[in-house]
């Protein structure tokens, strides 16, 4: 990894493996294993890129501390992340009932738990940045507010654009599919699709795999193909 401007994490060519982005996890860890165990995962020489929800509305929430633990994991903030280190230090976010939305999960944690779920989450960024064989991919939750990759380096890139990236489902409800200049492909989780979707070159690869009639879909980063076939 090298350092970005803090909203941004990039990350160097994986030259020994491949590498995966995975949608929206809520809590069901047992079944990414799984997951990846169907595509032969490798973590001595693969990594896997999570585009947030880690947590919330599944039995293994807490679990998230021992995987953003492991070297070969890397995730960004979605609007779960958000909502549950918020709840933690006390400071919900207003309007919203973190519980209502499956957080119950975080008031069975002992206070030092939550302390350092608090920290672990709230030092994700709001994107990821992966250098492929093939360019640039970029990562942000759940929509992209601009045309051009560069706007989330740029000091104009404002709070309610940071907000868009975390809750907006926009370009999906338009079907919005002109092209996210200066990067090579831009992937979403959020939107819970029976499939993964393609609007230009925005990916969509939330397929559900927190949900009993659903599956997890990874998306190989190196050639944009997913995974099941």
């Amino acid at each position: 990894m090298t350092p970005g401007n803090g909203r941004v994490r990039r990350y160097q060519l994986n030259t020994r493996g491949r590498d995966f982005a995975v949608g929206d996890i809520h809590g069901h860890f047992g079944r990414l294993e799984v997951a990846l165990a169907a595509v032969k995962f490798s973590p001595e020489k693969d990594r896997l890129f999570s585009v947030g929800d880690l947590v919330d509305r599944g039995p293994e929430s807490a679990d998230v501390l021992n995987w953003l633990e492991r070297p070969w994991f890397h995730a960004i903030c979605g609007n779960h992340e958000l909502l549950t280190w918020r709840r933690a230090i006390g400071n919900p976010i207003p309007d919203v009932d973190h519980c209502l939305h499956g957080g119950e999960w975080l008031d069975a944690c002992a206070g030092d738990v939550r302390e350092r779920i608090a920290v672990c989450l709230s030092a994700l960024p709001l994107a990821i940045e992966v250098e492929t064989p093939g360019g640039l991919v970029g990562m942000v939750h759940a929509d992209f507010p601009y045309d051009d990759w560069q706007a989330i380096h740029g000091a104009t890139f404002s709070p309610d654009d940071e907000d868009a990236c975390l809750w907006s489902v926009d370009r999906y409800r338009m079907q919005y599919s002109q092209p996210v200049r200066n990067v090579r492909a831009v992937v979403h989780g959020h939107m819970t699709l029976r499939k993964p979707t393609q609007l230009g070159n925005v990916y969509y690869i939330d397929t559900g795999g927190w949900q009993d009639a659903g599956g997890f879909t990874l998306l190989d980063l190196h050639t944009l193909k997913v995974w099941p076939r």
